[in-house]
């Protein structure tokens, strides 16, 4: 309903804040560390919003990034995660991070999340891993990013990463045409990356 929400800053407290847009309050609930750097009380913010309509309440949560706002998608997919659960993970590991997990199978990484015992970090990583592993190198279009992807398996994972964190083949191949990325680990090949994407 809402894909983001721009406009004045008016409130920050301890789980949300408030926007105002066109004379209308927003209240929009943020991890806490979303909170801290959404800005300063007046400033004109924009926060990606998702609109989660339960039984019993309709609420908005907000992020600061697409890649967060499609992590929260991807946690709350997982059975047995609530809105308020997929917050407290987003306040304690980034959405690069936290794909680079799902995809290495690395549990480890996970259970160090508060609250996140091993049972539900297996439950995501097995709900979520096959998501995360759908691209078939075929499919992306760019010669340069398939020769070298079918080469080096960090590439590979991280393209599947950053597809999951909602960009599209031509984005991801259009951001890698003139990089380097041999040598580089997963996590540095997805912030070199969500660097290029995530500009405006």
């Amino acid at each position: 309903m809402f894909a983001y929400i721009k406009g004045s800053l008016e409130m920050k407290l301890a789980d949300n804040v408030v926007v105002e847009a066109n004379g209308v309050g927003y209240k929009i609930y943020m991890a806490q560390n979303a909170i801290e750097k959404s800005g300063n009380i007046g400033d004109i913010v924009k926060i990606h919003t998702y609109y989660h309509v339960r039984e019993d309440n309709i609420s908005l949560y907000g992020f600061l990034t697409a890649e967060e706002l499609r992590m929260f998608e991807l946690l709350i997919s997982v059975s047995g995660i609530g809105a308020k659960s997929a917050l407290t993970i987003l306040a304690n590991i980034e959405p690069h991070n936290f794909a680079i997990a799902i995809i290495t199978n690395d549990e480890a990484r996970l259970v160090k999340i508060p609250g996140l015992g091993k049972k539900t970090a297996q439950r995501m990583i097995l709900e979520l891993r096959d998501k995360m592993k759908k691209v078939e190198l075929e499919d992306i279009a760019g010669e340069e990013i398939k020769e070298n992807a079918s080469a080096n398996e960090e590439i590979t994972e991280a393209i599947s990463a950053l597809q999951v964190l909602g960009y599209n083949k031509k984005e991801i191949e259009k951001a890698f045409e003139k990089v380097d990325l041999k040598g580089l680990s997963v996590e540095d090949i997805i912030r070199k990356g969500l660097s290029i994407l995530s500009r405006d």
